[in-house]
C-alpha cells in the first residue's frame, strides 16, 4: 500500500496502469499520480492527485494511519496533479491550503476552488513540529505555478514535474531496479524531458542553481510521476544539467517520410555515409514512427537530419507536423541536413532549412532531386550524411 520515504514521511500516491497518452504523447508504460504525506504534529499533504484515483490516495493514507490533514501542498494546479483537490477537501475540510498567488489563482480558475490559501514564496517555512518544510518557486518547470517543497530535517526534495518520468511499477525506489531496467528508466526519464520540459531548459538551470544556492541536502528526490530517486540521485541530477544545457550524444537522427519511395531510399543513403565515418545515428519512418521517442531522439543527438518530399509545394505532412511540434519543444544546438524528392516544384527541403534557422542550428547542407535519385544525387546524399557525422564528431 503505502510507501515509507524517511520517518513519517510517506508515498500515499496512485498508479494508473492503463495510461497510455498524456501530454499529447505516447506512455507505453503507464505512469504515477505521486503524493506524499508528512505525519507529524500537524499532518501535511504535498500534491493531491489526477480526478479518479482519490480512493486509492484515501487507501494509502488510512494504511499510512493518517486520519487527518492540516495542510495540503499544492505544488502545481494541472490536472494530473489537482483535479483530485476539491475531493481531497471534501474529505479533510479543515485542510489549509499552501501554495503560491500564481496556484491560488490557478485553483480559482481551472476548478472553482475559492478558499483561503497560505501564500508562499521561495525560501518560506511550515512548521510541522519537528520537521519543517521550505519552498523553492520553479516557474515555467513547466507552467507558471510550480514549486517545489523540501522537508529540511530529512533532506527530501519534492519537486513535482521536475525529475519525473511516466512508467507504472509496484516498484517505488530506484534501488529496487536492476541496472538493466534503470537503461529503461533513464531514457523514459529523457522522453520525458524531451517532451515536456525541454522548452524550459533555462528556466531549468535556473532552479538547478536556486538549489544550489540554498545549500540543501538531498537525499531523496521524489516526484509527482514514476519513480522516488534515493540511490542515482547524482546521475538523475547530472543529466537534467546536460538535458538544460543542450549536451548530447555524438550521433544522428535521420527523420523522414516518403510519397512514392523515393525519399525513403535516400534516407538509407544518408545512413551509409553516416555509417562511413563510424557514428551512431537512429532512423525514424514518420509514418509508423512513435513521435514522442523521436523527440527523445532528437535531443539526446548531436546532429538531425530531415528528408520531405513535396506535396502541393509543402513539406510532406506528417514531416510537417512532426517539425511543428518539435519547433515548439525548441531543441538547441543542433547541426542539421536537409533532404527530399520532388516531382515539379520542390519546395519542401528549403521550408525545413527555414525551421533549422528559426531554430538556430547550423546547418550543414542540402540535398532535393526530381523523382528517382541518380547515381550523382546517391552519392551527394552519401556525402550529406558524412557531412553532419564529421561536424558532430568529437
Amino acid at each position: 500500500m503505502h510507501e515509507t520515504i524517511k520517518s513519517n514521511i510517506h508515498w500515499v500516491g496512485a498508479v494508473d496502469w492503463n495510461a497510455r497518452k498524456f501530454h499529447g504523447y505516447r506512455t507505453i508504460y503507464g505512469t504515477t499520480y505521486n503524493s506524499y504525506v508528512i505525519d507529524d504534529e500537524k499532518v501535511a499533504l504535498i500534491d493531491a492527485v489526477k480526478k479518479g484515483f482519490e480512493n486509492q490516495l484515501f487507501d494509502r493514507l488510512e494504511h499510512a494511519g493518517v486520519e487527518n490533514v492540516d495542510y495540503l501542498v499544492v505544488n502545481h494546479i494541472e490536472m494530473d496533479h489537482a483535479s483530485g483537490v476539491e475531493t481531497v477537501l471534501e474529505r479533510f475540510p479543515e485542510a489549509r491550503i499552501v501554495t503560491n498567488e500564481r496556484g491560488k489563482k490557478g485553483l480559482e480558475d481551472a476548478y472553482g476552488i475559492q478558499r483561503d490559501a497560505q501564500i508562499v514564496d521561495t525560501g518560506d517555512e511550515l512548521n510541522l513540529g519537528e520537521k519543517t518544510l521550505t519552498f523553492v518557486r520553479t516557474p515555467m518547470v513547466h507552467w507558471p505555478d510550480s514549486m517545489a517543497t523540501y522537508a529540511v530535517e530529512d533532506n527530501v526534495l519534492l519537486p513535482n514535474d521536475a525529475f519525473g518520468l511516466h512508467y507504472a511499477s509496484k516498484k517505488r525506489f530506484d534501488d529496487e531496479f536492476t541496472e538493466e531496467e534503470m537503461g529503461r528508466i533513464f531514457y523514459e526519464a529523457a522522453k520525458y524531458y524531451a517532451n515536456i520540459v525541454l522548452v524550459y531548459s533555462k528556466q531549468v538551470q535556473g532552479v538547478l542553481n536556486k538549489i544550489e544556492d540554498l545549500g540543501i541536502d538531498i537525499d531523496v528526490i521524489a516526484p509527482s510521476h514514476g519513480i522516488i530517486w534515493r540511490k542515482r540521485i547524482p546521475e538523475i541530477l547530472e543529466r537534467y544539467k546536460a538535458w538544460s544545457s543542450g549536451d548530447a550524444e555524438d550521433k544522428v537522427t535521420i527523420i523522414y517520410d516518403s510519397m512514392w519511395g523515393h525519399t525513403k531510399e535516400a534516407a538509407m543513403e544518408v545512413a551509409k555515409g553516416i555509417d562511413d565515418r563510424e557514428v551512431d545515428y537512429r532512423l525514424y519512418n514518420l509514418e509508423n514512427s512513435d513521435w514522442t521517442e523521436v523527440m527523445a531522439e532528437v535531443m539526446l543527438s548531436k546532429g538531425i537530419i530531415v528528408g520531405s518530399p513535396t506535396l502541393n509545394g509543402e513539406i510532406y505532412p506528417e514531416v510537417a507536423g512532426f517539425l511543428t511540434y518539435m519547433k515548439g519543444l525548441e531543441p538547441f544546438d543542433k547541426t542539421a541536413a536537409a533532404f527530399g524528392s520532388y516531382g515539379w516544384s520542390g519546395e519542401a527541403v528549403g521550408k525545413i532549412i527555414n525551421i533549422f534557422d528559426e531554430l538556430g542550428f547550423d546547418t550543414a547542407g542540402k540535398t532535393k532531386w526530381i523523382f528517382d535519385a541518380d547515381e550523382d544525387t546517391m552519392s551527394d546524399l552519401r556525402e550529406l550524411g558524412r557531412e553532419v557525422a564529421d561536424k558532430i564528431k568529437p
